[in-house]
């Protein structure tokens, strides 16, 4: 039985660490530089997780073999592995893809990883103690550079045969309008995906024009008279409504949490969930979309929450 669990979340720029009791209470949180080169990164996973387990009191690597850590380690990654290769597939941080990276971490600390997906982290992190704690299908969306979700039900990430549940950025933006034409192009080939329009840089391009990426003071803006402002902000509630529309019909969640830059957004919890009800096939539409509450530390908590320290 663990005492602790490790979780780590591998960012663009970052790694982080944070390190939970059996009670859920977080005990040490602690950040490093991502090397951003796949053998340095592994490395200094590698040292980072021996200096917090030397600091917890933890047993010698060589007593590895007896089961007798105590704490458990999970990882959440820009990505997911390839269930029929063991490979990284779809990851951001480029350098990640095409690498057995949970093997080689694994070799490399002597001891078992868990490895999912960052957004799904985000979405188990809220379902066990954040905003959606209690809930039984949470679907935790995460709005930044760019626009990934994560599905829990009661308890457990659902990743899907090919391990890609939850690709919500990679639908299309449902009843489009002629607003919303042409459709976009995507990285990842397809014409039309949510995470073109729905992105904190789609939101600010569609404020301040092409090139644009922050959308920092847009509401602000809005309030001050800013009619560019008033406009995309319209544009955009109104999609990231029809967006969760579809969410509710296919899955109908308990309830829909947001998290990434675009979450500290007031305007969502205030004007998307009277626009559901033209899109939700129901003539009672009450799914809550709520912020997360834990900020931008929920993903390293539910790298965390992978494992049940009585495992």
């Amino acid at each position: 039985m663990a005492d602790y669990r490790l979780g780590i979340d591998l960012g663009g720029t970052k790694i982080e660490i944070a390190v939970l009791n059996r009670s859920g209470d977080l005990v040490l949180r602690e950040r490093i530089a991502n090397p951003g080169i796949y053998n340095e990164a592994v490395l200094a996973i590698r040292d980072l997780v021996a200096d917090v387990d030397h600091r917890l009191g933890a047993v010698p690597s060589h007593r590895v073999s007896a089961g007798q850590h105590t704490s458990t380690l999970g990882i959440g990654i820009p990505g997911s592995i390839s269930p029929e290769s063991g490979l990284i597939k779809n990851a951001n941080a480029t350098w990640l893809n095409n690498q057995p990276f949970g093997h080689d971490l694994e070799a490399a600390l002597a001891r078992p990883v868990r490895t999912e997906n960052d957004a799904n982290c985000f979405a188990l992190s809220e379902a066990a103690d954040g905003a959606a704690k209690g809930m039984l299908t949470v679907f935790g969306v995460i709005i930044g550079t760019g626009m990934g979700a994560g599905i829990v039900n009661n308890g457990r990430v659902l990743e899907g045969r090919h391990h890609i549940a939850g690709e919500w950025g990679h639908l299309p933006l449902p009843w489009s309008t002629e607003e919303d034409a042409p459709p976009r192009e995507c990285f990842c080939g397809n014409k039309g995906c949510m995470e073109r329009y729905l992105s904190g840089p789609a939101l600010a391009a569609d404020w301040k024009g092409p090139g644009h990426r922050n959308t920092a003071g847009i509401e602000e803006a809005a309030a001050n008279g800013d009619q560019a402002a008033i406009a995309a902000l319209g544009r955009y509630t109104e999609r990231f409504a029809r967006a969760c529309a579809m969410v509710i019909n296919f899955l109908d969640p308990d309830v829909i949490v947001l998290g990434g830059g675009v979450s500290n957004l007031h305007t969502l919890y205030e004007r998307v969930p009277p626009l559901l009800a033209k899109h939700v096939i129901t003539p009672v539409c009450t799914t809550p979309i709520v912020k997360n509450k834990h900020g931008d530390s929920s993903g390293v908590r539910g790298a965390a929450w992978l494992w049940d320290v009585t495992e």
